[in-house]
């Protein structure tokens, strides 16, 4: 029998970059589907009092640079050379996540996140500019005029804010998070745990 991860995803995550990155690899081995749910990370970060970890620890003497170095474990480990922290981070990524509802309504989700994540993480393009967006949209093939008018339409607007409080509902107060049935796992330290539950 199949199994299903929701993955909580949001294109302002590092972190989301690289457990998407090794989706493919964990499906292959397990037989399991990942669910992309697109939300927005500053919504949940608001409904939950959350920070990004840089504000949330950036005092804390040593964490910020061990955190660092776990990422570069894991770029190192699932050899992950493309990554390039973005040099406009933090990037607002409302009008990328709503392009992605507008994509996954017309059946191309899944090209759209591989395009843009790596437009965000390996081109280190500032999407949330609209001109650099929309270049960024037909480089990679898409029409940038549809889903950028599309983004606007209130079907649209009120599907993220739906997507975001129902993450938060099931306990979400992160990304990337996944859901095996009622099971809760963040951050992609728990893939690990995550694939032994679907193994």
């Amino acid at each position: 029998m199949s199994k299903t991860v929701d993955f909580i995803f949001d294109f302002a995550s590092p972190n989301a970059y690289l457990v998407h990155k090794i989706v493919p690899e964990i499906e292959t081995r397990t037989g399991a589907r990942f669910n992309y749910i697109p939300c927005l990370l500053g919504g949940i970060f608001k409904a939950t009092g959350n920070q990004a970890p840089m504000i949330a620890f950036g005092g804390i003497k040593n964490k910020p640079e061990y955190d660092a170095l776990e990422m570069q474990r894991f770029i190192t480990r699932h050899e992950l050379t493309g990554f390039n922290m973005n040099p406009h981070f933090p990037v607002i990524s409302l009008m990328l996540v709503r392009g992605a509802l507008v994509a996954e309504r017309d059946g191309y989700l899944m090209k759209y996140i591989d395009a843009m994540v790596d437009a965000m993480w390996e081109q280190g393009l500032k999407l949330d500019d609209a001109e650099v967006l929309h270049k960024a949209l037909a480089d990679a093939g898409f029409d940038a005029d549809k889903i950028m008018t599309d983004m606007g339409d209130e079907a649209i607007k009120a599907k993220l804010l739906e997507n975001t409080n129902a993450a938060v509902e099931r306990g979400a107060f992160g990304i990337p998070t996944f859901f095996v049935g009622e099971e809760m796992f963040f951050g992609k330290e728990r893939l690990g745990q995550v694939e032994e539950l679907l193994s």
